[in-house]
């Protein structure tokens, strides 16, 4: 993925970014079990595309749920792909599951 996608490698850079943002962020985790490569792994364009679309908007954070477990347990993830809106650190919308761009967009603009 691109650099306009955040990769944070611990729950301390995720928490950095998550406070820097000035915007809604788009945190997006992703999983490493075989079951989950494939889709996250599809969703990797998707969610570039959707960080290029949104750009002012919106920020796009990549999240590991295994090198985040803290983000992930504080948003209740129990799959991947999945997709939290934040707002000020708060969550006001989660998905999981493999979505179209068309989706994605959906998503976000039922909520900024």
């Amino acid at each position: 993925m691109a650099k306009r996608v955040h990769h944070p490698r611990e729950d301390a850079e995720f928490d950095f970014i998550l406070g820097m943002s000035g915007v809604p962020v788009l945190a997006y985790f992703t999983g490493t079990w075989p079951k989950a490569i494939e889709p996250c792994r599809a969703m990797d364009l998707v969610v570039a595309d959707i960080a290029d679309q949104y750009t002012g908007r919106l920020t796009a954070v990549r999240t590991d749920i295994t090198r985040c477990p803290s983000a992930t347990k504080r948003y209740g993830i129990t799959g991947a792909p999945s997709y939290v809106l934040l707002k000020e650190g708060e969550m006001v919308a989660h998905r999981t599951g493999p979505m179209t761009i068309a989706e994605v967009r959906e998503f976000l603009d039922d909520h900024l």
